[in-house]
């Protein structure tokens, strides 16, 4: 028993430096940092011998290859977090909204949360108390919107919450849970299958 112990420990030491070999071998996938529009692979913080880079690689935790999402999409929208979300869930003025894609929210969601695609956003404002006078959106009694999807490097909410602004919803009246699906099942909150 002793030596299997012993053995468990060697490899348990051995372990970083064949992640660090892998790395190095270029095993690993590397992930952008900022948006499309920039290729940063890497920040280096630091000089000299202190000098150390930072870097976004694939693992099963990083689950998607976006970029990290500013906290505040536009001017205006509100960041909420877990708790916000949670005191959305019974707010009668109030829609949560899983922006993502069908196939994912049917994988799974956060609970009373509807789907509306990022794509479809925008045209669906009379959804969200938006009615459509001579062409253009008038949104008076628009209702509160507490959008979301992937997670802090997905960029589908923000896109869609951009969209809708532009379309003449009101910035004020949108959350944005930045922290997604990533963060609500890292946390280890209820999730259920999402109905369409």
């Amino acid at each position: 028993m002793e030596s299997l112990k012993n053995l468990f420990i060697i490899l348990l030491a051995a372990m970083p430096m064949s992640i660090a070999f892998a790395q190095s071998q270029g095993d690993v996938e590397h992930l952008r940092i900022l948006d499309e529009n920039d290729k940063t692979m890497a920040v280096i913080v630091g000089s000299g011998d202190n000098a150390v880079t930072i870097q976004r690689v694939m693992t099963k935790c990083a689950k998607n290859k976006g970029w990290l999402q500013p906290l505040i999409p536009a001017k205006g929208i509100h960041p909420v977090t877990e708790l916000e979300i949670l005191a959305s869930m019974n707010d009668k003025d109030a829609l949560l909204i899983d922006m993502r894609v069908m196939d994912n929210f049917v994988e799974g969601t956060i609970p009373t949360a509807i789907n509306v695609p990022y794509t479809e956003m925008s045209l669906r404002l009379n959804e969200f108390g938006c009615d459509k006078v001579d062409g253009k959106w008038s949104c008076g009694n628009a209702k509160k919107i507490y959008g979301f999807c992937n997670g802090p490097v997905c960029p589908q909410s923000p896109i869609a919450m951009k969209a809708m602004i532009r379309e003449g919803f009101p910035a004020d009246k949108i959350y944005y849970y930045r922290g997604g699906m990533l963060d609500w099942t890292a946390l280890g909150f209820t999730t259920v299958e999402g109905q369409f």
